[in-house]
């Protein structure tokens, strides 16, 4: 982008320096959520008055209101999507997004929704629709982190203390060792790609396992506690409270 108080032509080497590298979030919605309970699977569950998914959308939008963004979702849950979203109020539909055919996994779907992104120094977000109350500043954390190091994924410390199960029993472990992983997960557009057009195994649980499997190296950065994962009826309850806190 242009400078506006000098003419570019004075000063080409401003717009390079100025432009950013394109940005697609790819907010996965297709699973069936049969562990959180309820009559619809947990990203279309209504969380404060929108769709769960919904807020991960709208997180990402407002992080960077340049963002592309992709939501993935089975197509058996289309219509049930085109409903919830006419019911939604008009000001929540101030920009557009596009909407992805899910796989028969998340590693399918993942792969679906990466398709067609062309630029390969674009970064690519990868996040669970399941975490809601991702919020801009862990966002704009991911962006920061990805752009420096291709692939960067948000952690959290254990907390609890942690033991590994045996044949015979069980023996503790070293917390301090472990930590937690969330998402969003943000990668280069061309390494991603390249790792997923690789052998995919179901042991890759997450994206940064499918980059590793790759060859690459896959770095950290600060998460949060409250971008919790909506996996049990109770979780949604817990996720009203701090989304009416926040």
């Amino acid at each position: 982008m242009a400078c506006e108080c000098r003419p570019p032509c004075f000063y080409p080497f401003i717009d390079i320096a100025m432009e950013k590298r394109k940005r697609y979030a790819v907010v996965l919605a297709g699973g069936s959520g049969l562990r959180a309970g309820g009559d619809v699977p947990k990203q279309f569950a209504d969380l404060c008055g929108l769709p769960v998914l919904w807020w991960s959308v709208k997180a990402f939008h407002q992080a960077d209101p340049d963002t592309r963004i992709r939501i993935v979702m089975h197509p058996g849950f289309f219509d049930l999507w085109d409903v919830l979203y006419s019911g939604m109020p008009e000001e929540e539909k101030e920009f557009d997004y596009d909407l992805v055919c899910g796989g028969r996994n998340r590693l399918e779907s993942v792969k679906n929704g990466i398709a067609g992104i062309e630029e390969e120094d674009a970064l690519i977000a990868v996040h669970d629709s399941a975490r809601p109350l991702v919020d801009t500043s862990l966002i704009l954390r991911g962006w920061k982190r990805g752009e420096a190091t291709g692939a960067a994924v948000p952690v959290v410390a254990m907390t609890d203390s942690i033991r590994m199960l045996l044949p015979d029993g069980s023996q503790p472990l070293e917390r301090s060792r472990y930590v937690r992983v969330q998402t969003p997960q943000v990668f280069e557009a061309g390494l991603l790609k390249r790792s997923y057009d690789a052998p995919l195994s179901p042991a890759m649980t997450d994206d940064a396992s499918v980059v590793e499997a790759a060859g690459a190296r896959v770095e950290l950065y600060e998460g949060s506690e409250r971008n919790m994962k909506i996996t049990h009826p109770d979780d949604l309850l817990i996720a009203s409270v701090l989304m009416r806190k926040r």
